[in-house]
């Protein structure tokens, strides 16, 4: 095995545990939107997947769930589903990814390199799946955010939602789950085999064999 491609299949399980963390705490955290008014200075709100809080400048935070399921808005349900699917198939990733890696000492015949080899595509795969469902839900909410921050139907005095820390940490856990994905499968080009399989070399055997008996006869 190649040390540049043993060098990219630790980086990019690297980058791809690091996004992951970071994309479960983007769903964790309530900071998604959070939003301010001036009749209030000292207060702000946060509006988050799972609760709402309100956050007082003297350090106080107070946060409450959502009360029912069946009460929330459609984009929160939306991003809820694709944030946990998002979870789960990057998590599945990791999993298949790493007995991938030519650094577990398994495997170690021509067979054995092709399952590695594909089990290191297959967790790239995921991982840039998993990349694109985080990006959506983000993306999404915050495309609300702003269609409604810049509805002129309602009056100025009103206070709007704006990007809250957790959007931002979701665009950066999508984007490298991405490129983590990337880096997984371009390490198996990177990869070569310069030993055939054992059956193809008795095979090549036997038929120099029979070469021989028949050039002896002739």
């Amino acid at each position: 095995m190649d040390s540049p491609a043993c060098v990219l299949e630790l980086l990019g399980l690297l980058v791809y545990v690091g996004a992951w963390l970071c994309a479960l705490g983007s769903t964790i955290l309530p900071q998604w939107l959070t939003k301010s008014t001036s009749l209030l200075p000292t207060e702000s709100y946060d509006l988050g997947l799972w609760e709402t809080c309100v956050v007082q400048d003297i350090g106080g935070m107070e946060c409450r769930s959502y009360d029912s399921l069946l009460g929330l808005s459609s984009d929160l349900k939306l991003a809820r589903i694709l944030m946990c699917t998002a979870l789960t198939v990057g998590l599945l990733g990791i999993v298949v990814a790493i007995p991938g890696l030519h650094l577990i000492n398994s495997c170690k015949d021509y067979e054995g390199h092709r399952t590695k080899r594909t089990l290191t595509i297959a967790g790239g795969v995921l991982g840039m799946m998993s990349g694109v469902l985080c990006l959506v839900p983000v993306s999404y909410v915050a495309h609300l955010a702003v269609m409604h921050f810049f509805d002129e139907k309602v009056p100025e005095v009103v206070p709007r939602w704006e990007f809250g820390d957790a959007l931002f940490c979701g665009w950066a856990a999508g984007f490298l789950l991405v490129v983590a994905g990337l880096i997984m499968v371009t390490s198996t080009w990177c990869s070569q085999v310069e030993h055939h399989p054992a059956p193809q070399r008795r095979c090549h055997a036997k038929r120099d064999r029979d070469l021989r008996k028949r050039s002896e006869y002739v």
